[in-house]
């Protein structure tokens, strides 16, 4: 997925799903298998997210799940949504995702969010939950600036480094987009950013968001640069859309550990191309990704509900 030069045509809608459910109870051999079958679905990547020690201890890697994801399956893109950067140094991130870019070239997309749903997550990582949304931004000026050759020094603040750098630069460069639901967020999308990431908000919200960005990466000497907008979010799958509801609802509050009431009007359920119906307002507004969780009453076909609601999009 080699990012277009600024100016050139707008990037094709890419679709992808997230770790299969069931992926680490697979052997290695089934897990290329589940990733060929989403390949051979038309999905164009595979996506999970990032912690280091969520609730109690749970979470994985983001950078290394999708370096396994990458070398499982070549014909998928690797995206990470979102990485913890404030709870990484700097140096050692860009490090992480240069060795990542180098051996999945032009495949390899990092989203980036301030995350605090956890604050014990950043305390025993020895970092201030209150600091979460500054480390972010200067870590990410630092990380881009060490991926685009430079050699850089630390903030000052957080980070007093010297004459830092990273070589090989990743070719062609990583996009990086910006997750998050406020305002800060979207800003600092527009300001350090490729495109805002969203999820849990409606279309008009979405709207709002891409053109909050755009006014401030022109603000910012920006202008043209967001490009690579996304919407990320869990599907229920079904034969209609209170079956599909049924299997996503008891997913979630499995895993968030709230009730499903809570994220339902940001949900859809259905049939592919009722799902499709409801996430289309996001494509037209500016995604040209989607990140979907599809659940369904098989794991296995996880990717194929993932693929078929792409394929409604594109024929509707």
């Amino acid at each position: 997925m080699t990012p277009p030069a600024p100016g050139g045509d707008p990037p094709r809608l890419r679709v992808g799903f997230s770790t299969p459910r069931d992926f680490w109870d697979l052997d290695p051999r089934q897990q290329r298998a589940r990733l060929a079958r989403a390949a051979d679905a038309g999905l164009d990547h595979v996506f999970c997210a990032d912690h280091v020690s969520f609730r109690g201890g749970s979470g994985a890697d983001g950078m290394i799940h999708m370096a396994i994801m990458a070398a499982s399956e070549p014909r998928l893109d690797v995206y990470v949504g979102v990485f913890l950067l404030a709870l990484r140094h700097p140096l050692v991130a860009a490090r992480q995702i240069a060795s990542l870019a180098e051996a999945a070239p032009g495949r390899v997309t990092v989203g980036v969010g301030v995350g605090g749903e956890d604050r014990h997550e950043f305390e025993v990582c020895e970092v201030d939950p209150a600091t979460r949304g500054a480390r972010t931004d200067v870590a990410l000026d630092l990380v881009r600036r060490l991926l685009a050759g430079e050699t850089v020094d630390g903030d000052g603040r957080f980070h007093h480094f010297t004459d830092a750098r990273i070589r090989p630069v990743p070719s062609p460069p990583v996009p990086f987009v910006v997750g998050g639901r406020s305002d800060a967020a979207i800003r600092r999308a527009g300001r350090l950013g490729d495109g805002w990431l969203a999820s849990w908000c409606s279309p008009r919200r979405f709207a709002e968001g891409v053109a909050l960005a755009a006014e401030t990466a022109s603000g910012a000497g920006r202008e043209g640069q967001l490009r690579h907008h996304g919407y990320q979010t869990w599907v229920g799958v079904g034969a209609d859309e209170e079956d599909g509801r049924r299997h996503v609802a008891a997913a979630m509050e499995r895993f968030y550990r709230v009730p499903f009431d809570a994220f339902a009007r940001y949900t859809p359920c259905g049939t592919a191309t009722e799902i499709a119906d409801e996430l289309r307002p996001y494509v037209e507004a500016g995604a040209t990704a989607l990140n979907l969780t599809p659940v369904g009453a098989d794991p296995a076909g996880d990717a194929e509900a993932a693929a078929a609601v792409k394929e409604a999009l594109l024929s509707g």
